[in-house]
Parts: structure tokens; sequence; C-alpha cells
């Protein structure tokens, strides 16, 4: 059986207040190469009780047209990173920012398998490579 533990790993990544939609963008933008405009990836940006990020992870790289997002990966690594807060982010390389079903059904998702660890899905977006889009339900 394989030991897990919980322990604080100091690392390089910029712990940044997130104090509108805008800082949490420009943070998540970071995360994203010259493939934005290529393929459709999903991200996560994990927050303290501050509003402060703590880490973030990529939790997709799919094709043009989607991706496959696993719920069970994000409460993982906002669980293991103590995170109150989750900002998801994907991107639409075709450049259209409207939401598709499919969109407004996995914030929902996630939203809800969040909620059971008290972490709250603060916002999910859909970035394209000059504009973004809150998704709205």
């Amino acid at each position: 059986m394989k030991k897990f533990e919980l322990k604080t790993i100091q690392t390089d990544f910029p712990n940044v207040k997130i104090r509108e939609n805008v800082d949490a963008i420009d943070m998540i933008r970071r995360f994203y190469g010259d493939d934005i405009e290529q393929y459709e990836s999903c991200f996560i940006l994990l927050l303290n009780n501050a509003n402060t990020s703590v880490g973030y992870a990529k939790i997709s790289q799919g094709g043009i047209t989607g991706t496959v997002v696993d719920v069970r990966l994000i409460a993982k690594y906002a669980i293991e990173s103590l995170a109150t807060g989750v900002i998801m982010a994907h991107n639409h390389p075709s450049g259209n920012l409207n939401q598709s079903d499919a969109d407004v059904s996995m914030s929902k998702k996630v939203e809800n398998a969040l909620k059971l660890f008290d972490i709250s899905l603060v916002d999910s977006f859909i970035l394209t490579k000059d504009d973004w889009k809150s998704i709205t339900y």
C-alpha cells in the first residue's frame, strides 16, 4: 500500500492576489504558449482563502475542437494544495467566445463536485488569443 503525506513544498510559483477576473486571466494566459490557437486545453488556478494563487495544473489538452476534462483530477489538485477556490479556464482555438452546452455542463459538474469538499469554483473562463469570457449559467 502506498503511503501518502501532507506537506508543504516551496516552489518558485508566484503567489498573486486575485482581485478581479483580469488578474486571473493574466495569470492563466502565462500557462498557454503559442498553442492557444491550435489545441483546446484546460487549466486550473488554485487559490487559498485570501484569493492568492497557490498553484496551477494543466488538466487536459485535446484537439482543435475539444478536450476532455476529468473532474477527479481537478478535485485531486485542489485537495492536495489545500485550495479553497479554483478558477478553471479553457481556450477555443477558433477564436469563438460562444459557450457551448458542453462548456456550461462541465462548469456545473466541476462546481458541484468541488462543493463536496467546501471548495468553490470561483469562475470558469473561455479564452481566445485576444479575448476572454466568463461562462454563465
